[in-house]
């Protein structure tokens, strides 16, 4: 079977991306995780300072594992796309500089400070050095959104003799969808760190007594994964909108809306069939899905009949956008239901029942997966295109073989499933060891 290279770049992009997205998601909520942790520790609480010595090994791996996921992007940008930086270059190359520039300094400053330096510094130098780490983490999760939602939505710049020229950098930064886009990604972000949170210590709780380290932290992660889940309501109707406005293909793939003018419902379940036209064993509300599609100036809704062969994969992002809100309702009715059994048992989990505890645990990695269906549904949504209705893939794809991108796809498939492994089994192994206690400089034995 002879598979286009097109198709094997994009399956590689979108792998490499995806793999960046899930583990900077980690290292920025994680991050801000800890902040909090340090603060409360303040307040004299040896407690705060157990969960952070114990969270802050997984944010160390996620730090690295973004670092090491951010080398496979920039190197396929020019590789895989070799004539993309040519036309997107002016804007892309100040924005992925800053992007670097925040993470040397971040790491050059404080980074080791935050890791190495709590038994050596003050109490209020380390809080700041973990301050700064925090906030370097969320600017350079702001430089990464900023690119991939001006590729989305592009503004302040134009398209002059096949390159973009900057007229206006606070209309590139401040994109259309810049705003909502990086609100969603720090509420799914936050999700994903408090779920791991919680499945952590479900596991542990099912082996024995949490102390009182574990038990602040479950709290705060309970907490967290309640707001996040409220939060990411109103951020994904405000980017919906944003899309049906400016990008009428993705959205209507996403809709599943075929033929321009007929009567739009929103359809909550089902399966597009692109041969047929249709979505079958659609479960649809009738007449509610007119907010999230492009008009025409004569008020009617357009559907994928007007983008005949340049659609993104009508099946594939609609089934990823469901699969999200599946879980978001999921992870949304979980962290309800934990607040409400934790009630009467002072938010103890590890007095729970066994079985909510087991619910909890099986959810360790539900927010990562939504940090990853986010992508798929921004980038595969995006296809044909590269930035948004002015450069499509094809015309920047580089001339590199099927075979090659083939060997290179399952190169990089093998690495991400050691590392992945690798971050799961040091989770096991810290949750059933957990942090190691460490001698002050200077103390005797």
């Amino acid at each position: 079977m002879n598979i286009a290279p097109l198709l094997l770049a994009r399956v590689q992009f979108t792998a490499s991306l995806s793999f960046l997205a899930l583990f900077l998601a980690f290292s920025m909520a994680l991050a801000w995780v800890l902040l909090y942790f340090k603060l409360r520790a303040h307040g004299g609480k040896p407690c705060w300072i157990a969960a952070y010595r114990f969270w802050v090994r997984v944010f160390a791996l996620s730090f690295v594992l973004a670092l090491a996921g951010a080398m496979p992007v920039l190197l396929q940008l020019p590789s895989l796309w070799p004539g993309l930086m040519d036309k997107i270059g002016n804007v892309a190359g100040p924005l992925i500089g800053f992007g670097v520039l925040s993470v040397f300094v971040l790491k050059s400053c404080f980074l080791g400070v935050m890791l190495f330096g709590q038994r050596r510094v003050p109490a209020w130098a380390h809080t700041l050095a973990v301050l700064m780490v925090a906030l370097g983490q969320l600017v350079t999760l702001g430089w990464v959104v900023c690119l991939q939602s001006w590729m989305q939505t592009p503004d302040g710049a134009a398209l002059v003799d096949g390159r973009y020229l900057v007229y206006d950098w606070v209309s590139v930064v401040l994109n259309p969808s810049f705003a909502w886009r990086m609100g969603l990604t720090v509420a799914q972000a936050f999700l994903a760190a408090a779920f791991l949170m919680l499945g952590v210590m479900a596991l542990q709780a099912l082996r024995r007594r949490l102390d009182d380290g574990e038990r602040h932290a479950y709290r705060s992660a309970l907490v967290l994964a309640l707001v996040a889940s409220l939060a990411q309501a109103p951020l994904a109707w405000g980017l919906g909108e944003v899309v049906a406005r400016l990008q009428p293909a993705k959205a209507a793939a996403l809709a599943g809306y075929w033929h321009s003018g007929t009567p739009p419902a929103l359809v909550l379940a089902g399966w597009p069939d692109a041969d047929a036209q249709r979505n079958l064993g659609a479960w649809e509300i009738a007449d509610g899905g007119a907010r999230w599609l492009t008009h025409d100036a004569d008020k009617g809704a357009i559907g994928l009949d007007r983008y005949a062969g340049m659609t993104p994969p009508v099946s594939f992002v609609f089934l990823s956008l469901r699969l999200q809100w599946l879980l978001g309702a999921l992870m949304g009715g979980v962290a309800l239901g934990s607040l409400i059994l934790g009630l009467r048992r002072r938010q103890d989990p590890a007095a729970l029942p066994r079985v909510w505890l087991r619910v909890q645990t099986g959810m360790m990695f539900a927010g990562a997966l939504t940090v990853v269906l986010g992508v798929w549904v921004a980038q595969v949504g995006l296809q044909p295109y590269m930035v948004n209705r002015s450069v499509t893939q094809a015309e920047v794809l580089g001339s590199v073989s099927a075979a090659t991108l083939g060997w290179g796809l399952a190169a990089y498939a093998v690495l991400y499933g050691i590392l992945i492994a690798a971050f799961f089994g040091m989770l096991l192994h810290a949750a059933r060891y957990g942090v190691v206690p460490v001698r002050k400089i200077g103390a005797t034995v």
